[in-house]
């Protein structure tokens, strides 16, 4: 396990930029093996984050969300552990995660949206949840106009990031 436990805690994250450089902060502190999961709502940053991890990994990019193909391995340009990347938005189970037949000990993995479903990768791994307020409210009660929705879903809004060990 690597060594997170420095920034296990709440902080708050001002801009996309800062979320980016926390996200290189986390990077340098990973090593092979360490598995990440980001949890929290559309928009959120667990994207903007990844990037930055990618960038302390010093691996290749872009680094993009992957939905639409599940996963993507991102080489080390320096000599390091490769990033893969996983959104299990449309995976129905951890079962499914398991059959992308991830080299764990091998890579950094950082799991999207991989809340109860990475269990059996590893004994131990760290959550990062991500949680952002839209116009004053919580994220989870989003409803009504849908041009309002995606208008705020855009907004520059700070976000909350709770680092924590898992078993």
């Amino acid at each position: 396990m690597s060594g997170l436990d420095p920034l296990v805690g709440r902080y708050e994250i001002a801009s996309p930029d800062d979320m980016e450089a926390f996200g290189e902060r986390i990077g340098r502190m990973l090593s092979p093996g360490d598995l990440v999961v980001l949890t929290g709502a559309l928009g959120a940053g667990k994207t903007t984050l990844t990037r930055g991890i990618a960038a302390g990994l010093g691996v290749r990019g872009p680094v993009q969300s992957p939905t639409f193909v599940i996963a993507r391995t991102h080489p080390s340009l320096v000599g390091g552990a490769p990033l893969v990347h996983v959104d299990a938005y449309r995976l129905g189970s951890a079962l499914e995660l398991d059959d992308l037949d991830i080299d764990v000990d091998r890579s950094v993995v950082i799991v999207e949206w991989g809340g109860g479903m990475v269990d059996g990768l590893r004994d131990e791994w760290w959550e990062i949840e991500l949680e952002r307020e839209l116009g004053g409210r919580g994220a989870d009660t989003m409803c009504g106009d849908p041009s309002r929705a995606a208008q705020e879903l855009d907004a520059d809004a700070p976000r909350v990031v709770t680092v924590s060990r898992r078993a």
